[in-house]
């Protein structure tokens, strides 16, 4: 665990005290960088309620070049709420493609109190420790270095853009196809109309972008002729199975779709001369 000094300063939070000290005007100032690649003109708000959109009154701003983002909060919201990032079609701009807004809407977000870096993998660890309480965060950057077939030491929750690790290269394309699969998910778990997220297709989704995550990863290290399950089937299973879930509030619990398990060879094995996406527990 990081110290309280190192915490704030790697989450982007930094506290600024009102006029007079006065407790009830001292403000925080929440900051960091939303990626796919960094990612300009997308909407980044704290989520107060826990609806994945942004509500009246909950501090918001649009983030700039590089995916830069900061606004205010009170002091005693910091790092009591997860920070939300909504990618516009048609408005954000992915820079990985300058040229070109994005074509389909998508939603990410991180663990309350992480804020320096918000991604496909910082929305992917939020989901795998509020779908399975028996989780650290320890344990869940494991796994998900598990889960992409990398040796110990990557941050799962860093800049992976800015990473000189070849593994990071690997962490920012399997990032992208995260991305993808996510934005061409939207109709199914955004209202076209209001942008309103349905919270339980949404998290039906994340469940399924993590079983399928060690195939992912096979589609980025992989020839295309050499991949497990291509993209486009791990695409049309998930529109299937999105189709079938309610819109509704009704809970359901999705622990099942994020099982504890930390080792490698509960997503990875032997096929031929490396290794592949295998079935060691029955993950598929």
């Amino acid at each position: 665990m990081l110290a309280a000094g190192a915490l704030a300063a790697a989450v982007g939070i930094i506290a600024a005290c009102g006029d007079g000290g006065s407790s009830s005007s001292d403000t925080a100032t929440v900051s960091g960088t939303v990626a796919d690649g960094y990612l300009r003109n997308a909407e980044v708000f704290l989520d107060m309620n826990g609806n994945y959109q942004w509500d009246e009154g909950e501090p918001k701003a649009m983030s700039g070049a590089g995916g830069h983002y900061s606004f205010q909060v009170s002091s005693g919201d910091a790092g009591q709420y997860p920070v939300v990032c909504r990618v516009i079609a048609g408005t954000t701009v992915d820079e990985d493609n300058l040229n070109t807004p994005v074509t389909g809407s998508y939603v990410m977000s991180a663990p309350a109190g992480t804020t320096a870096f918000i991604s496909p993998m910082s929305t992917l660890l939020r989901e795998k420790l509020e779908a399975d309480p028996t989780m650290t965060m320890e344990q869940a950057m494991t796994q998900l270095r598990n889960q992409l077939n990398l040796a110990a030491g990557p941050n799962m929750l860093a800049d992976y853009i800015a990473g000189t690790d070849a593994a990071y290269d690997t962490i920012h394309e399997v990032a992208q196809q995260m991305a993808t699969l996510m934005a061409q998910q939207s109709s199914l778990v955004m209202n076209g109309t209001t942008g309103a997220v349905y919270r339980e297709r949404y998290r039906a989704m994340m469940g399924q972008l993590n079983l399928e995550m060690p195939y992912i990863t096979d589609n980025v290290v992989s020839a295309p002729t050499d991949v497990v399950r291509p993209m486009d089937t791990i695409r049309q299973e998930m529109m299937t199975y999105l189709g079938q879930v309610s819109t509704t509030g009704t809970f359901t619990n999705y622990t099942a779709m994020f099982r504890n398990m930390t080792s490698q060879q509960h997503f990875w094995n032997y096929s031929g001369s490396r290794m592949r996406p295998g079935s060691m527990m029955g993950w598929r």
